[in-house]
């Protein structure tokens, strides 16, 4: 089983390498935890210094339980939802596991939602958490 979370350093993100954790033992799964930037011009070599430092903190949490981890950067021109749910056709993922921020549907509307797209085009059943 392969076992995708989406990682952005915020709270959420944290309390999701958690849940994946937990879903890791009990299914003995291999866990990717995929940060996603925009790329070219949009993206600065100060983002992906900080992703990169994410992902490296991020693989210790599961390497220290000798759960089977890998990271990986994408930055491909797509927005994070859609990178997301490109990577986990290409890699056959069994489940995505995503943190989430509330906010509301006007919210959603102006600024559009990568955790809403996600769970939307996702090729295999997502699990969020707040």
């Amino acid at each position: 089983m392969k076992i995708l979370v989406g990682y952005d350093g915020s709270n959420s993100a944290k309390d999701a390498l958690a849940l994946a954790k937990k879903h890791a033992t009990a299914f003995n799964a291999e866990v990717i935890i995929v940060s996603s930037l925009t790329g070219g011009n949009v993206t600065h070599a100060v983002e992906v210094e900080h992703a990169n430092e994410d992902l490296e903190y991020a693989e210790k949490i599961f390497k220290a339980d000798g759960i089977p981890c890998a990271t990986k950067l994408l930055v491909r021109g797509m927005t994070p939802g859609e990178d997301i749910v490109e990577y986990a056709k290409e890699k056959a993922i069994d489940e995505i596991i995503i943190g989430i921020k509330r906010r509301s549907k006007v919210g959603k509307l102006l600024f559009g939602s990568n955790a809403q797209y996600v769970i939307i085009k996702a090729p295999c059943p997502v699990v969020t958490i707040k």
